[in-house]
């Protein structure tokens, strides 16, 4: 395998940390690697593009889930419309995960917990010492809403309240930004709840169109999304098929007792919650619109087109 190409995110505390520790251990094993360290949205997935354009085969990506979609997209031509079909640019290319950000949902959903640094690593150093390593296919999200042109994702989407904590945990600073991210999360959340309230919206999932009074949809490849929350338990990041978490009816005092349940997805067993499945999903404000936030960034509002693209993407493994 050629050498990698290390996207770092250097504005993330955590990944900056790690970073000495990554390069040592790469040099001590022999693996030969470029680095990239981005300064702004978008870098990664411009440097992935660009990377993958000149023949790399091999893109690491030291930080959270933020950093490591944005290189997922890059892996692909630029979407211009929503409905057109996904152009990888060398299919031959595979994504290693470094995962040191706030939440690592998506890295966290592929092996069921939250594995160490040094172990994803070490699926690193091994893919560098073969000429096709191992590796593992998954979806990827197409996406548009508004204010946003159309962006491809990788783990998840959430509108409401989901999007709202997200914000907040973007915005924190100082010893915030030190505590760790399951924390960081729950503090979100509890200062998003003064806001929280429920407005109306049409879901359309496959063609099915339904009605909802709802703060908190979450549209997923993976199992977990908004810091470790198990919020969709069934959800494959390889099935082909999206799972839709929604809630209806929900007051503040519910959403307290419900929150520390998405840790181990018993929150299904609340008739407030809602599961769906399906390819394509559409969400449209019927009065008040709400926040769309995919893989921890904030995006834009609501009307919201989602499909998936089954097994688009390659994953070290």
């Amino acid at each position: 395998m050629d050498s990698p190409l290390i996207i770092v995110n250097r504005n993330a505390a955590q990944a900056q940390r790690a970073w000495p520790r990554v390069r040592d251990h790469l040099r001590q094993h022999g693996i030969a690697f470029d680095v990239c360290e981005t300064e702004r949205a978008g870098d990664a997935q411009r440097e992935t593009r660009r990377a993958l354009a000149a023949g790399r085969r091999l893109i690491a990506v030291l930080g959270g889930d933020g950093t490591t979609g944005e290189a997922a997209a890059g892996f692909f031509e630029p979407v211009r419309n929503f409905a057109d079909e996904l152009r990888p640019i060398n299919r031959e290319a595979a994504l290693a995960l470094l995962p040191a950000g706030t939440g690592d949902d998506f890295a966290r959903g592929l092996v069921g917990y939250r594995a160490s640094l040094d172990a994803w690593l070490a699926r690193l150093v091994a893919s560098c010492r073969q000429d096709r390593p191992a590796t593992r296919t998954v979806d990827v999200i197409c996406a548009e809403c508004a204010g946003s042109a159309p962006f491809v994702c990788l783990n998840a989407v959430t509108i409401g309240f989901g999007a709202e904590v997200c914000a907040r945990v973007a915005a924190q600073r100082g010893t915030l930004r030190r505590l760790p991210g399951e924390v960081r999360f729950t503090l979100a959340a509890l200062a998003a709840l003064n806001g929280w309230h429920e407005v109306p919206l049409r879901v359309t999932v496959d063609g099915e169109a339904v009605e909802y009074s709802s703060n908190l949809i979450a549209v997923t490849s993976g199992p977990y999304a908004g810091g470790g929350m198990m919020l969709a338990p069934t959800a494959r990041s390889d099935d082909g098929v999206l799972d839709i978490m929604l809630t209806t009816g929900v007051t503040r005092k519910v959403v307290l007792r419900e929150l520390p349940r998405t840790r181990d997805g018993a929150h299904l067993h609340s008739p407030v919650v809602r599961m769906l499945r399906g390819e394509r999903v559409e969400i449209e404000p019927l009065g008040e619109n709400l926040r769309v936030e995919a893989d921890g960034d904030v995006r834009g509002l609501l009307p919201l087109r989602l499909r998936v693209v089954a097994k688009a993407l390659r994953i070290v493994f």
